[in-house]
């Protein structure tokens, strides 16, 4: 890595020659497989945008002039030269660095970027404010096309155009979704059209005839259709002018001479412009390059052959896949929707058995609620398949179009809870709280795999809109069959009773490390306990609720998601509307704070929400203490008793 241990900064770029730079671009690409080879992360994303990522720094003037990345996974190569390299191999790694531009790691990292469509209108308040303070700075936008799919993006391109600022968006077009029209002659007619010669003429003439009394505003008009009905003809840019930008393109974005040349000529241009330039997914390593999919985020992989470790245990997503498929194959009128999400869903199963039953929206989960939503007032089974924090942007479509007019519909929501090295723009910790929240919406939580198939197939008998939310990661427990019942409605389920002295009411992935703690608790402390699955978020269990508290010497709830406005927030509500005493209690979950990139087991333990911490939050809430001998008397005076282990039939305790 001769050149690349020489940058520390993007003015080390300045001086570089071009055979330079392209030496650079390989030893970048080198250093990124080497690096998420072993800690896993956004590979081909960002090996398909280093080219791009030269050419940038090396005309704009990095932090002076702002880059927003978009999405920020495919800022990889960005960090290895800005100061960064020595941390790359902490990558996405808890207490290393973010898998995406972070504005407390860097002053080149302009604005936090983890989902997606939001650099352009992010990137044009900079621009507005700059020039509002009457500064001469450059913004420029990087976004993917994937981004373009998104409302958000033509809401800022639609401002950007009256506004007039100095924005300049590159639209980094990967899947040559807009255009494969890429070329020596489309690459020759960009470098002359962004010159300044033609767009200073462009702009005399437009003063020249307009002057002409009569006829020069006709003369003008008509020129100008002349030149877009051109334009249309060679380039796919008649959208973006339409709306008020300059538009440049398609660029090759893997020849760097003419990228350096095109930004350099787009930088002496004021106003609103696009760029579109054409990468490669996984540009430089065959196996990224043939398989872009499964290399836009990998977990560890073998550099020879690009095989990463195979799964024993099946995850909570593809139970859900599976699942699915099987109720659809007995049941033709149930549908599929995803927002760019197929693979990461698990809806890819779904879409190769049923294609003519799967939509993918793009980066769209507004459109794909409201969609959805149509869909079902004409008597399909809709099942919106998204993660967690992105259902989050179609808040407003959750609670009008669909929760206000009791539309039945499914929302499965993939990595609920801690999702681990993605971070904060990541983490599925909001969710109980903000569909709990809006009436109609049923919400239930899994505690395992069959607990998750048995929710699935109880979704398509309730007749409201219903969501289900599991965590990512594997299943703690064997799935054979995919043959699902039906659990009975708002109804809870004891997994262990021996006593009073602590009554635990958990959720989803916190149910089996509460069991296990409670066990050893009755071990240590010689303490009689109750263990719920309160699988029902919304509706609650009341009766049970109201057979169990009153006895109980204390409460605890426990949750991975955050305690304001969450699962322990909802029993203490259900407990005060039922007039119950309420007991001592604590609410055990995540902190008011946004939760950090890390491996979720560190992040789990970090909590107190593995085994160890909830005993620890348990011990430390109730004061106990140690016993010497194994059969001493419980804290309210009772023998500790043989454990028994009772479930819930049909809502009522056994």
């Amino acid at each position: 890595m001769e050149l690349l241990d020489k940058i520390n900064d993007p003015k080390d770029l300045k001086d570089l020659s071009l055979e330079e730079l392209e030496k650079l671009a390989e030893e970048i690409r080198q250093f990124i497989i080497e690096t998420v080879s072993k800690t896993g992360g956004h590979i081909a994303p960002s090996l398909g945008v280093v080219e791009l990522t030269l050419a940038v720094h090396k005309v704009f003037d990095s932090p002076k002039d702002k880059i927003v990345w978009d999405v920020g996974h495919q800022s990889y190569a960005h960090k290895l030269i800005t100061g960064r390299r020595e941390q790359f191999h902490t990558l996405r790694q808890y207490g290393g660095i973010s898998g995406f531009p972070k504005r407390s790691e860097s002053i080149h990292d302009t604005f936090d970027v983890g989902h997606s469509s939001n650099s352009i209108s992010a990137g044009l308040g900079m621009a507005e404010a700059i020039g509002q303070a009457g500064e001469e700075r450059k913004v420029v936008a990087i976004i993917g096309d994937g981004s373009m799919t998104a409302g958000i993006a033509f809401e800022g391109l639609n401002q950007a155009g009256t506004l007039n600022r100095d924005l300049i968006v590159i639209l980094n077009d990967n899947e040559m979704s807009i255009s494969p029209n890429v070329g020596a002659l489309s690459a020759y007619l960009n470098r002359i059209m962004t010159g300044q010669w033609i767009n200073r003429a462009r702009d005399e003439i437009k003063a020249i005839l307009s002057d002409i009394p009569g006829i020069g505003k006709s003369m003008y008009k008509f020129m100008r259709q002349a030149e877009e009905s051109l334009k249309g003809m060679m380039v796919p840019g008649i959208l973006f002018e339409e709306l008020g930008l300059k538009y440049f393109g398609p660029i090759d974005g893997h020849r760097l001479e003419h990228l350096i040349k095109t930004l350099e000529n787009v930088k002496k241009l004021n106003g609103p412009i696009l760029v579109h330039v054409v990468t490669q997914k996984g540009r430089g390593y065959p196996p990224a390059e043939n398989l872009p999919s499964k290399f836009h985020g990998i977990g560890k992989f073998d550099i020879e052959t690009g095989k990463t470790t195979p799964k024993k245990v099946p995850t909570y997503t593809e139970i859900f896949s599976k699942t699915l498929v099987h109720l659809a194959e007995k049941d033709p009128d149930i549908v599929a929707i995803t927002a760019a999400m197929p693979s990461g869903t698990g809806l890819d199963r779904f879409q190769e058995t049923f294609p003519e039953r799967f939509y993918d929206v793009g980066i769209a989960e507004q459109h794909a609620v409201t969609f959805a939503a149509g869909m079902a007032l004409e008597g399909l089974k809709p099942v919106v398949a998204i993660y967690s924090t992105f259902l989050q942007r179609a808040f407003d479509q959750v609670i009008i179009d669909v929760c206000m007019q009791d539309i039945p519909l499914n929302f499965a929501l993939d990595r609920g809870g801690i999702v681990g090295e993605d971070g904060e723009t990541h983490q599925g910790v909001f969710d109980l709280g903000y569909l709990r929240m809006v009436p109609n919406m049923v919400l239930m939580v899994p505690k395992d795999g069959k607990e998750l198939k048995n929710v699935i197939t109880t979704a398509f008998e309730i007749p409201h809109p219903t969501a289900y939310r599991y965590p990512r990661g594997i299943i703690p427990d064997e799935v054979t069959d995919f043959n699902g019942e039906i659990l009975p409605f708002g109804k809870w389920e004891i997994l262990h009773q021996t006593g009073n002295d602590c009554l635990i009411l958990a959720v989803g992935a916190s149910v089996y490390p509460s069991l296990e703690a409670a066990l050893e608790a009755e071990t240590l402390y010689g303490i009689q306990t109750t263990v719920v699955n309160a699988r029902f978020i919304k509706p609650m269990d009341a009766e049970l609720l109201q057979a169990l508290v009153p006895k109980a010497g204390f409460l605890m709830t426990v949750e991975e998601n955050v305690v304001m406005g969450g699962f322990g927030s909802a029993v203490l509500e259900q407990i005060s509307s039922l007039g119950i005493p309420t007991p001592m209690a604590f609410l055990h979950g995540l902190p008011d704070v946004f939760i950090p990139h890390g491996a979720p087991a560190i992040l789990r333990k970090n909590y107190k929400l593995d085994k160890e911490g909830i005993l620890e939050v348990l011990a430390e809430r109730m004061r106990l203490k140690k016993k010497a001998a194994p059969h001493l008397r419980s804290a309210t005076g009772h023998e500790t008793s043989h454990m028994r282990r009772t479930s819930v039939k049909q809502g009522k305790a056994s």
